[in-house]
């Protein structure tokens, strides 16, 4: 069964994403509650340039401050400064290899969602291309039967003006 034609030429609800909607429950990493969006928002900060400047320059205070003795709450082996730096890693790591992991999800559903719609693409195509050749193959039919026509004319005309000069000859000559 074809699907209706929209009067720009292509299909209706032709439009590429009709692929990706069963997939869009994945849109959101963690899922669309309040932690869920936090998380991701929090586990895509990592990576950016904010976070690393931001952390360096605390990380740099910190050492400043401890090692002129203007503070004195973590000294020199800075055991809290590594305390914290493993408190971060024990959760930054699985935020991020989380959304990671479904970040591949995404990504594979995405990447099967185009090829179905290429091979929708190249299907139409092909239909395309077929009633084409259905179409210029009728016109080659059609022009052979008016090239028949136009010769049969002739022949007819032909016939005719003889007929037409032989009534001529007998009338005149009577």
């Amino acid at each position: 069964m074809q699907e209706p034609v929209a009067s720009h030429g292509t299909a209706k609800h032709s439009h590429h994403f009709r692929f990706h909607a069963p997939h869009a429950h994945l849109t959101s990493l963690f899922g669309n509650d309040v932690f869920a969006l936090r998380a991701e928002r929090f586990a895509r900060f990592f990576g950016t340039p904010t976070y690393l400047v931001t952390q360096t320059g605390i990380v740099i205070i910190w050492v400043v401050a401890n090692m002129t003795g203007y503070a004195h709450f973590d000294a020199y082996p800075f055991i809290l400064l590594n305390l914290a730096f493993s408190l971060q890693a024990a959760y930054a790591a699985p935020l991020i290899l989380l959304a990671q992991t479904r970040q591949a999800d995404r990504d594979k559903v995405h990447a099967d969602a185009d090829a179905r719609h290429r091979e929708a693409l190249a299907e139409a195509s092909m239909e395309r291309q077929e009633a084409v050749a259905k179409q210029a193959a009728l016109m080659m039919e059609l022009l052979e039967r008016n090239t028949q026509l136009t010769q049969a004319t002739r022949e007819l005309t032909a016939r005719i003006n003889d007929l037409t000069d032989q009534i001529h000859r007998r009338v005149v000559v009577i």
